[in-house]
Order: C-alpha cells, then sequence, then structure tokens
C-alpha cells in the first residue's frame, strides 16, 4: 500500500492520556492527517467526548478506557483498536502524572504510583503493539517525556524527574531493538506547556518567574507537541530513531 509521505492515511494510531491537554491535541493532528485514532484514556467520558468532537475530522476516531499501568488493561485496548480498525501503525505514549512533593516527603506509593503511570505504563504499551508492527513491518513509537528528563524538572518532583529520564533510556533501548524490524522509537522532551495540569500546579506569580526565564518568553501550545508527533509519524522521519526531541522554547540550548 502506497502512503503519501506528508500525511498518514490508512495508517491507525493509538493515543494514551489522549483525553485531554497534550493527548487531545495530539489526537487531533493525527486525525486531522487522515489517521484513524483510538483516544485512550483513564477518564473514559474525556476519551469519549474527546472521540466525539473529533469525528469531523479526516480520520475515524474513537474512545476507549485504558489504566496503561494494568496489563490486562493495555491488552483489552489494543484488542479494541485491533477490532475496530484490523491495525495498529502508531502508539503515542502519552499519559502521565505529576506530583510537586519534594524528595524528602514523597511517600514509597506516590513514588512507586508515578513511575507505574509515567515508565512501567509506556513499556507495557510498546510491548503490547511490538507483536503487531512487527507482522506488518511497520511502526512509529512516539513517548512524552519532558525537558525534567533531560534536566531537572521546572514543577515535578524527584520521582517525576526520575521517570522522564528513565523513559529516554527505555526509548533508545526499544529504538535499537527494533530499527530492523521497520519500527522507529522516539521521544519528545516538552518544556512548560499552556495544559490544565501546568495551571492548576502554578500561581501566576510562579509562571510569570518562569516565563521571563525562557528565551522564548511564553508557554508552548499542545498543538505544537501534535504537530511535532505527526511529523515523527510520517514517511518523511523513517531514519529517525532513538531521538529525543526537545521543543521547550530554548529553555534547555545551553
Amino acid at each position: 500500500m502506497k502512503y503519501d509521505p506528508a500525511g498518514l492515511k490508512g495508517r491507525v494510531a493509538v493515543v494514551t492520556g489522549g483525553g485531554r491537554g497534550i493527548g487531545k491535541a495530539i489526537s487531533a493532528k493525527l486525525a486531522d492527517a487522515g489517521a484513524k485514532v483510538v483516544v485512550a484514556d483513564v477518564d473514559e467520558d474525556s476519551a469519549r467526548q474527546t472521540a466525539k468532537e473529533l469525528a469531523g475530522l479526516s480520520g475515524d476516531v474513537i474512545g476507549s478506557f485504558v489504566d496503561v499501568a494494568q496489563e490486562e488493561s493495555v491488552s483489552s485496548l489494543m484488542k479494541i483498536a485491533l477490532e475496530t480498525f484490523g491495525r495498529i501503525d502508531i502508539l503515542v505514549n502519552n499519559a502521565g502524572i505529576m506530583f510537586r512533593t519534594r524528595l524528602m516527603d514523597i511517600s514509597l506509593d506516590e513514588w512507586e504510583r508515578t513511575l507505574q503511570i509515567n515508565l512501567t505504563g509506556v513499556f507495557l504499551c510498546t510491548k503490547a503493539v511490538l507483536p503487531i508492527m512487527k507482522e506488518s513491518g511497520f511502526g512509529r513509537i512516539v513517548n512524552i517525556s519532558s525537558s525534567a528528563g533531560r534536566s531537572v524538572s521546572t514543577l515535578g518532583g524527584a520521582h517525576y524527574t526520575a521517570s522522564k529520564a528513565g523513559l529516554l533510556g527505555l526509548t533508545r533501548a526499544a529504538a535499537k531493538e527494533m530499527a530492523p524490524l521497520g519500527i522507529t522509537v522516539n521521544a519528545i522532551c516538552p518544556g512548560l506547556i499552556e495544559t490544565k495540569m501546568a495551571m492548576e500546579t502554578t500561581t501566576p506569580e510562579e509562571l510569570q518567574k518562569f516565563l521571563d526565564s525562557f528565551p522564548i518568553p511564553r508557554l508552548g501550545s499542545p498543538e505544537e507537541i501534535g504537530h511535532l508527533v505527526h511529523f515523527l509519524c510520517t514517511d518523511e522521519a523513517a531514519y529517525i530513531t532513538g531521538a529525543s526531541l526537545d521543543i521547550n522554547g530554548g529553555d534547555l540550548m545551553i
């Protein structure tokens, strides 16, 4: 089958954490590029609402529940995607959580929960789609890490930074193993993005202080993340794998 290198017509994408924020923008961009999209979220209502909102775009979109920390839930999600669309070409591991708790106050439960969602969840979703992508000889996996994975989190605690740094290691290891199978695996490292999570965890004064320190003195938009994910999923990005792409307004350029 021949595909438009600038578009995703004929492709099927699964986006975790797709119900709102960055995940919603990613789902919208992939659908607009012609992909059929499974919007997956632990908040099933938001997943289905987003799917409904995106139904007018060029691709078919469905919403589905997933708890990425639970292997059975991940398996069920991939089964739904296959039964609905017959294939899975793209996986965007976007689901994540963040706590601002300082190191001395982090409980073991909070530590383990953060790693379960941000790191183990990516492992489970990736492992679940690999046999499917291997059979077709094609795959695009994009992991949403953070500038925290490259340095230290602007907002999150040590557990958030550790999980996002671990995700970059998982990205490289998976990319090396999967490249001979026609599967690319890359990570995107956003800086401070204008999402509900960012707005709810900062004061206006704190936010302005951050903005004043960025070379590009504004927040990034979820749509800008969506554009970068889209590029990595196209045939034009076929020679990019194991990469970690920064999108942070120049915050880490030095």
